[in-house]
């Protein structure tokens, strides 16, 4: 295993195991409610503020890079940092943990076909969005401190969330991120370059050269297998690697394109396609992993487990695989002098759209009453003040949630 220049590793990261990757992650993945921009605030107190496991120009970086590549961003940041303390094993075990137990949940799910309801119910879910509104504004707080500490870079930030509310286009994060990057060269080159922030990164260019060449001859060759008679799981995982491969913009983005795929040619109905939807918001974790769900309903076969393993295979490998082509020489690119004054503007703009996501869909979908801010307000300040871990909060809201149902 080559690793990529990428300055001197700490000890304690040498000496990670996948295991305790699998572990840490494992507990994220049934704690982090709140969909992507959620998850990026959660993993940003796990790594980043409580154990130090890169800094936050790293991690905004990587932030950066997911969001502008295609795929789950929030798995893929998730993957990045196993692979960076553990290596290939420690990337698969952040994944894993992170991953399935969403997964079950929607399986069980598709298995019964019922969900929460009742007040108790609807309050519990209630008051876990909530928490979610109080993780992201932490995120934007600790980021925006750190990331955008002058003018120019405060305007970056607040041009690139002018642009995600006021334009509707998909491609609307995609063209902020490459704005930002044009702006931090253009202003940010004057600033002290920094070598703060590597990260070792256990991919050779060779591996990573042979990553895009996987992912791009699995786009094209799995429709063309689907079409000429191989089995009905070649057709099953291409629909949902296609539908992985092509989103920009976060796991919302995705529904569209499962919507094509599967309601248009009545592999699964319209209602039970929804239902899906909603109780994937329901569960903590990726909300790519809804794939799960249609793995199981799906009116072909491979389907039940089966074909839940497919789908998750299918929809998250094409991220993985653009990620892990991109990674080495991502550091290489980030060590030089305008390359960091590009980041610059890309961090300022991340911010910029934390800050966006944090008003819609995050507080627009959530606080509904003053009872709502007040319990926002209890968990931000236990997150930023006290220092409470996140479980507490996520407890903490739960608990609020069915409270405020019972008294509004």
């Amino acid at each position: 295993m080559t690793t990529a220049p990428c300055g001197r590793a700490p000890e304690r990261q040498r000496t990670a195991t996948a295991w305790a990757v699998l572990f840490i992650f494992l507990r994220l993945g049934v704690t982090c409610f709140g969909g992507p921009i959620a998850h990026i605030g959660y993993f940003r107190d796990e790594f980043v503020v409580r154990r130090r496991w890169l800094d936050e120009r790293a991690y905004a970086d990587l932030v950066g890079l997911c969001q502008f590549l295609p795929g789950p961003a929030s798995s893929q940041v998730g993957f990045s940092i196993g692979l960076m303390r553990a290596g290939y094993l420690g990337g698969v075990a952040a994944w894993t943990g992170f991953t399935l137990p969403s997964a079950f949940a929607l399986v069980l799910f598709a298995y019964s076909a019922s969900a929460l309801e009742g007040p108790i119910g609807l309050g519990l879910l209630h008051g876990l969005k909530l928490v979610a509104v109080a993780i992201v504004a932490q995120a934007v707080w600790g980021m925006a401190r750190t990331l955008c500490p002058d003018r120019v870079r405060g305007s970056i930030a607040v041009i690139a969330a002018l642009i995600i509310l006021l334009v509707t286009s998909p491609f609307a994060q995609i063209g902020a991120i490459a704005l930002g990057g044009v702006v931090g060269l253009w202003f940010c080159r004057a600033l002290p370059t920094s070598d703060s922030g590597h990260v070792a990164v256990p991919v050779s260019r060779r591996v990573g050269a042979a990553a895009l060449l996987v992912f791009v001859v699995l786009l094209f060759a799995l429709p063309i297998l689907g079409g000429h008679g191989a089995p009905g799981g070649f057709s099953l995982f291409d629909a949902f690697y296609r539908s992985g491969a092509l989103v920009f913009g976060g796991g919302h983005v995705v529904l569209p394109l499962l919507h094509e795929a599967f309601v248009t040619p009545g592999l699964v109905s319209d209602d039970v396609f929804l239902a899906g939807y909603g109780a994937a918001q329901a569960v903590p974790g990726p909300l790519f992993t809804f794939a799960a769900y249609l793995g199981v309903i799906v009116k072909q076969s491979p389907h039940g487990v089966p074909g839940a393993f497919l789908a998750l295979l299918g929809i998250f490998l094409p991220g993985i695989l653009i990620l892990i082509g991109v990674l080495p020489f991502w550091d290489s690119f980030r060590s030089r002098p305008a390359a960091q004054a590009i980041m610059r503007g890309v961090n300022a703009t991340v911010v910029g759209l934390l800050g966006a996501a944090l008003y819609t869909p995050v507080w627009t979908s959530a606080v509904k009453s003053s009872g709502d801010f007040g319990l926002v307000l209890v968990g931000f300040v236990l997150l930023t003040v006290w220092r409470a871990p996140p479980l507490f909060v996520v407890v903490l809201g739960a608990v609020g949630g069915i409270v405020l149902g019972q008294i509004t």
